[in-house]
């Protein structure tokens, strides 16, 4: 496996994890309009990242990272929005959610390996 592909993939999956928390904070705001609801800064710039992270999925599979190996490795992204809702938000862990997080974390290792 190319590890530099992997890494620019889980990478690109943060960024990406970074866009939906901006999305969420930003309909926690009360706007005036639709348009505003829409068109500010929180919203613009959480797309601007999903687009960023479209790049790094595709930079780091014309680096030679397997087709197949693509959506194990994405599968972090769970992993990172959870870690930010339980910071950011104070959501709160059940054993359940611990429980599938571990095996998402078991199956990209086992996969990944």
């Amino acid at each position: 496996m190319n590890w530099i592909a992997a890494l620019i993939l889980v990478l690109g999956t943060l960024i990406s994890s970074v866009s939906q928390v901006m999305l969420k904070k930003a309909a926690q705001k009360e706007y005036g309009s639709w348009l505003r609801e829409y068109l500010n800064p929180w919203v613009i710039g959480a797309y601007v990242l999903f687009f960023v992270s479209t790049l790094f999925s595709v930079r780091a599979f014309a680096l030679g990272l397997p087709l197949s190996l693509g959506p194990v490795l994405e599968a972090t992204g769970y992993v990172f929005v959870t870690a930010f809702g339980v910071t950011m938000f104070h959501e709160k862990l059940n054993r359940k959610k611990i429980l599938a997080l571990a095996l998402i974390i078991a199956g990209i290792i086992v996969s990944a390996f």
